[in-house]
């Protein structure tokens, strides 16, 4: 369970104030794989840092019961001055897994050879999706998240990944953010809509998307 207990999000930049969250109160159940919808600029992105633990709320307070991933995909907490393998092997170190179980996953599915051994400050943007998204997968969590990314690299990898996904979600649960309809159909069985700093919850999906083509 991942609870949202009187949480507000505000960001405040060069004088112009956003809300993202005002005051909500969530359960994000066990057991139940849930899309996160909403137009763009909404705040989806920073409510799943959020239940990630990459971000703060401003007001109020997230509690988990269960292990949960960083946003799948996201690259931008790996260190840039360190190898992929160095990056790896901290990261399995942090999550209680062991190092070599996990680095050898991803040397197995990421597919970057000799690039492992390179810092990753000299990483295209796709070679750091593809190890973020390889070291997620490695890793066994609760609660997998994912910010619209299913799947990097060629349609082979694709095929590739979203199988090791599906197969995850044997186990596990997704709380996912798209825009695709197909892909929220195909991964998710209920869902919250964002709107006016507020999180309304559908215990199906046809209701989310109707209001999600209202509304967005």
């Amino acid at each position: 369970m991942i609870e949202l207990d009187s949480v507000s999000k505000r960001y405040s930049v060069s004088g112009v104030n956003k809300t993202i969250l005002d005051d909500v109160s969530f359960v994000f159940e066990s057991g139940r794989n849930i899309a996160v919808m909403g137009h763009n600029g909404a705040g989806k992105s920073t409510i799943m840092r959020m239940v990630a633990g990459i971000e703060l709320p401003s007001v109020g307070q997230i509690r988990r019961d269960e292990k949960v991933s960083w946003p799948m995909g996201f690259a931008s907490g790996f260190n840039g001055t360190m190898t992929g393998v160095e990056n790896v092997r901290f990261v399995a170190r942090i999550y209680g897994e062991s190092s070599d179980r996990v680095l050898a996953d991803v040397q197995e599915f990421a597919e970057l050879g000799a690039s492992l051994d390179l810092p990753i400050a000299t990483y295209s943007s796709g070679m750091k999706a593809r190890l973020a998204f390889g070291l997620s997968l490695a890793i066994n969590f609760n609660s997998y998240l994912i910010d619209e990314i299913t799947a990097v690299g060629d349609r082979r990898f694709k095929k590739k990944s979203e199988a090791r996904l599906k197969d995850k979600l044997r186990d596990s649960r997704v709380i996912m953010i798209s825009h695709s309809e197909k892909t929220i159909r195909d991964y998710c069985d209920c869902g919250v809509l964002i709107h006016g700093a507020k999180l309304y919850y559908y215990d199906a999906i046809d209701g989310l998307i109707r209001d999600y083509r209202t509304f967005c």
